[in-house]
């Protein structure tokens, strides 16, 4: 017989959308679990994205979670565009005043796991075969095993934070929900190594190479990013290739102030929009890559879950506190609204900055167009910062 329990908010998935629902709930007084079907070193260890914008870290602020990211992150106020050597900038903070702040995906987790665990309430480990039961009654719950051992859940409601492959989307029936989604057709060669960035600022590159990202995780960890087919194999990319076709897109005036260094992890990572809906079905809520994916060249993914996050606990608050469920029942349209702005930005972004078709074709030619047009025009740029720093809220 499974071992019963009972909280408010059942959450699966630990990862930051989870953990900080679970945060900004308790400072509401709401109880919750969060189940998690790895284990505490393998989610701090993993490596994502490393840009939030301001929306992003005023939940991190409201969630009392943001004294280490205002010490150690790096704020930006721009980012440089560089199209075969030519570079532009895009003032940020001066066409919106708002900024962005590059602090490590892995930093935000181990913040937000540090506070649940100094008393906001358990996380379980290693919770398996997690399933979701009774979505459209009054109690919904969650089964699952730890050590062998079952377990039972009931729930007043149910968040789905658990990722792309978790059971929370799986658990939505067929009938009634829709799936929309983007392959492309190349692949990003990622690179972390403990050198100093080559510049203050991200810099993105178009090149008749491929594409190039210069991003960081500090002052002294920089993260790279190339355009790369999907067939390649990692083994084919020792660190000396990825260093010299680093330098060859970023051009003569990036590439002396590329510091090499060993690899402390490389990956190849295929790229793809993806948006499911509906976002709420009965009192399950999906939230972050459980609901949606984008490229990673918006930077967007951590912060669409952050704002998935705003709305959800919002209305949990206004329902557990004034017995008002507009929140929550609209909550699946208003997410999904900011989500196709998002991912409308991350396809263009993508699109725009990739090698994706013959010199001097019409389409590529097209391409060099939009940027020329980015590069001249303040209003332009202005579309490209809001999108950036992020849609309101």
């Amino acid at each position: 017989m499974a071992r019963q329990q009972r909280t408010q908010v059942g959450i699966v998935g630990a990862g930051p959308a989870g953990l900080l629902l679970a945060r900004l709930l308790k400072t509401c007084g709401i109880e919750s679990v969060i189940l998690e079907a790895r284990s505490r070193a393998y989610v701090e260890a993993r490596v994502r994205a490393g840009v939030l914008e301001q929306g992003t870290v005023g939940l991190l602020e409201q969630a009392g979670v943001a004294e280490r990211l205002h010490r150690e992150g790096l704020v930006h106020g721009g980012v440089e565009l560089a199209v075969d050597g030519r570079r532009f900038r895009i003032d940020l903070a001066g066409l919106t005043g708002k900024a962005v702040t590059v602090y490590g995906q892995s930093e935000v987790t181990r913040d937000l796991i540090a506070a649940r665990l100094a008393g906001d309430g358990p996380i379980v480990w290693e919770a398996a075969d997690v399933e979701l039961h009774d979505l459209e009654g009054d109690r919904p719950r969650l089964r699952y095993r730890v050590d062998g051992v079952e377990h039972e859940l009931a729930c007043d409601f149910i968040a789905g934070c658990d990722g792309f492959h978790g059971a929370s989307r799986a658990s939505v029936p067929a009938a009634g929900s829709r799936s929309f989604e983007r392959a492309y057709p190349f692949g990003w060669l990622g690179i972390l190594a403990d050198v100093p960035p080559c510049s203050d600022e991200l810099i993105y590159a178009s090149h008749g190479r491929g594409f190039a990202l210069a991003s960081m995780r500090s002052r002294t960890r920089s993260r790279y990013y190339i355009q790369c087919s999907l067939d390649e194999k990692i083994e084919e990319w020792p660190d000396d290739r990825i260093w010299e076709e680093l330098k060859n897109r970023f051009g003569p005036d990036v590439a002396p102030h590329i510091t090499t260094g060993p690899a402390l992890e490389k990956s190849i990572t295929a790229l793809h929009s993806f948006v499911f809906l509906p976002m709420r079905h009965g009192r399950l809520f999906l939230a972050g890559d459980a609901a949606h994916i984008v490229p990673p060249t918006g930077a967007k993914g951590l912060n669409l879950a952050a704002s998935d996050i705003h709305y959800l606990s919002r209305a949990l608050e206004a329902h557990y506190r004034r017995n008002d469920g507009a929140l929550l029942a609209a909550y699946g349209e208003t997410a999904a609204a900011r989500v196709w702005k998002a991912e409308r930005f991350s396809w263009w972004l993508t699109l725009a900055m990739h090698k994706l078709h013959p010199e001097h074709s019409f389409e590529a030619e097209m391409q060099r167009a939009e940027i020329d047009y980015l590069a001249s025009s303040r209003a332009a740029q202005t579309v490209f910062a809001e999108n950036y720093v992020g849609l309101p809220f």
